[in-house]
């Protein structure tokens, strides 16, 4: 019997448990942080009556076929039933508004991350607290659901993230991690938990409303990476594995956001460095020495899941219209009976965008499928352009919606990088859009003029994060830092690629830039023109 049989047998594996915005995922590990298997499952949010979600039931729906497909890998791998497991984690996409009531029913639909109607509340909540409060923050939305005096809030009894909801049915425990939880209500780096004072200015502020909750009571307890957040229930155990086969009893970490699972899968969790994830949405997390000199609309300020500060640069949007158009091509192919697997249909196309001109050749490419704060949509109008003097081409297609993919988000960082003069060691990039080797990352590397590294591990990005995170359960009991243990237990051996930026395509990209902000207001009438 391997030595990984005999951790199957005896449960000694972590398991991480990713709901990301397009698939979720569930990857096991074991005790050395070493990927056994992975299951998965492909959903897509729905956009229904103006509001962007996912039924609670395809929550469970998804969650239990990615389970099942990890056990049956691991089956056929190891020849062995996946019963009894260690340690588990939750991670999901951030922010968002999930509201319940005292009988634990949901009070309205799932308002994730991607809407883009809390303005009023965002904007008068930044100003109150002097804090940046983004539109997609927990509190934006309950503040805006505030201002719309909606029905539902005087019922409201608690209010949480996916992955604490996920969180607390498998456990029972209304517990949430310091990063996640800093994408709901400003965090205090000294206690480590929601900010004090700003709780007690917006319980003055929505005092006239007459609520019998204050705002502490409903928002999920905070913990920190390493704390025991409760124990997967029999309940929990059917939830995940509804055929009976996995025994409750495994220790649950904290929940925690894609963002801080992000940042662990990448090893950037100390001071100077950061990472970027992209995916549905592209977000760029720097760890800071210090803070910001003034407040910016265009950064958010979150934490690790150790609860060092982190500025975040958001878009909303990233490889979706990527995907929408490599999914035409694979059509076409189709049609002409010319078969070509998925991933060498991206490998081919990204490597064709290596041939294009510096500057795309003056296409103009916006891949907005949802609203982007940074830019100023309220909502969505994915748009290409080529104008009569362009050089519209293959190559040239497919780097303006590569470079498009980071143009939101690099405006984040040029207020961090230029005017904070925030230094950066190094990014890591992860998610799948790295996976062809130097493309999205040596131009991402010359748009922000800083060297991007990937690891093998970069495409199972947050899933592999909280696993980690969960298996930092023993660690912490022994008095190893994260920081420690990842440094010296997991990523000691890690091989890594770097891409460095290169100046002629720093420049064109740049020329880009200048392009790409003059076209916003042919986007913003395109979503007037087609608004219903």
């Amino acid at each position: 019997m391997s030595d990984t049989q005999k951790a199957i047998i005896e449960g000694n594996t972590s398991l991480g448990i990713e709901f990301g915005s397009t698939r979720i995922k569930a990857v096991l590990i074991d005790s050395k942080g070493n990927i056994l298997a992975v299951g998965g499952f492909n959903w897509e949010n729905h956009f229904s009556e103006g509001v962007w979600t996912y039924p609670l039931t395809e929550v469970w729906q998804g969650v239990q076929a990615a389970f099942k497909d990890l056990t049956e890998n691991v089956q056929q791998q190891y020849g062995q039933s996946l019963q009894k497991i260690a340690h588990i984690g939750v991670s999901a996409m951030m922010h968002g508004y999930l509201a319940f009531n005292k009988q634990n029913e949901l009070l309205v639909p799932f308002r994730t991350w991607r809407n883009n109607f809390t303005a009023q509340a965002s904007h008068e909540l930044t100003q109150l607290f002097n804090y940046n409060i983004p539109q997609r923050w927990s509190i934006a939305h309950l503040y805006q659901a505030i201002l719309n005096q909606e029905e539902h809030l005087p019922e409201v009894d608690f209010i949480t993230t996916l992955a604490g909801y996920v969180h607390w049915q498998l456990t029972g425990e209304k517990v949430l991690g310091v990063g996640d939880a800093s994408g709901m209500f400003p965090i205090d780096l000294a206690s480590q938990t929601y900010n004090a004072s700003m709780l007690s200015q917006f319980d003055e502020f929505i005092e006239n409303k007459g609520f019998e909750w204050s705002i502490e009571q409903i928002l999920p307890k905070v913990l920190v990476a390493g704390e025991n957040a409760g124990t997967l229930t029999e309940q929990g155990a059917l939830l995940l594995d509804p055929t009976g086969n996995l025994q409750a009893g495994a220790l649950l970490c904290p929940p925690e956001g894609d963002a801080g699972t992000g940042m662990v899968a990448t090893n950037s969790i100390s001071e100077k460095t950061g990472n970027i994830s992209a995916g549905t949405s592209a977000f760029a997390m720097i760890v800071l020495q210090k803070e910001l000199s003034k407040v910016y609309e265009e950064l958010d300020m979150v934490t690790t899941p150790t609860g060092k500060l982190v500025a975040m640069a958001h878009s909303n949007n990233c490889s979706s219209d990527i995907n929408a158009w490599v999914g035409l091509f694979k059509e076409m192919l189709s049609t002409l009976n010319l078969p070509c697997d998925t991933d060498t249909l991206y490998q081919t196309l990204f490597l064709k965008a290596l041939e294009g001109d510096a500057d795309c050749g003056n296409l103009l490419s916006y891949g907005f499928y949802s609203g982007e704060h940074i830019v100023g949509l309220s909502e969505g109008c994915p748009t290409f352009m080529h104008p009569a003097n362009a050089n519209f081409n293959l190559a040239n297609f497919m780097r303006v919606h590569l470079y498009t993919a980071f143009a939101a988000m690099k405006i984040g960082m040029d207020i961090l990088m230029q005017q904070e003069k925030v230094e950066i060691t190094q990014i890591l990039g992860h998610g799948g859009i790295f996976k062809t080797e130097n493309v999205a990352q040596k131009f991402l590397a010359s748009a922000l003029n800083v060297p991007i590294a990937t690891m093998q591990t970069a495409s199972e990005g947050g899933a592999w994060g909280i696993a980690l995170l969960a298996n930092y359960l023993n660690e912490y009991k022994k008095g190893i830092s994260l920081d420690d243990y990842l440094n010296h237990q997991i990523f000691n051996s890690t091989s890594v690629s770097v891409s460095e930026p290169d100046a002629e395509i720093s420049a064109g990209y740049e020329a880009f830039m200048q392009r790409y902000k003059k076209g916003i207001k042919v986007v913003q009438e395109a979503v007037l023109a087609f608004k219903e």
